[in-house]
């Protein structure tokens, strides 16, 4: 091997390694970058409460999240019985972090939403067990007083 050759393979290596170091970081980030999110739209946004449900959720699909300008939001007011929602028109997901299991619901529906691309424009309603509720009430949502949120008018 000439000793330019070695020269580009060593460079090859060491950008390969900062990449993955960089990735990681970028992981974390995306984490800490939808709690932020949730801080500036959610109401009943608290660290304690958002951070361990946010951690629940696949990174893939927190960046997808990010990019469609979606938030997750805990919301107290949910009902035991129907801990967790999606809000179709502002794009939010809900959960009751009183509520044992909700977080890993609402963890699991992200999932399979952002997986499927599928984001409809109704409101979604699960129980603590994971089943959709049909014909269910929930609060309204109402984001922070001046929090940019997206809003499709149907």
């Amino acid at each position: 091997m000439t000793r330019r050759n070695m020269f580009a393979w060593t460079a090859a290596a060491f950008a390969l390694c900062a990449a993955s170091t960089a990735f990681a970081q970028s992981d974390r980030q995306v984490a800490e970058t939808t709690v932020s999110r949730s801080a500036n739209v959610c109401p009943g946004h608290s660290k304690d409460r958002t951070t361990p449900t946010v951690n629940l959720v696949p990174v893939g699909a927190l960046r997808v999240l990010l990019d469609k300008g979606l938030v997750m939001c805990p919301d107290r007011r949910l009902d035991a019985d129907a801990p967790a929602a999606w809000y179709g028109q502002y794009g939010v997901f809900t959960w009751n972090p009183e509520v044992d299991g909700a977080g890993k619901v609402i963890a699991a529906q992200i999932d399979k939403m952002t997986r499927d691309e599928s984001f409809p424009a109704e409101t979604l309603v699960w129980s603590a067990k994971g089943e959709a509720l049909k014909n269910r009430t929930v609060p309204a949502f109402e984001p922070k007083p001046g929090a940019a949120v997206r809003v499709k008018v149907y």
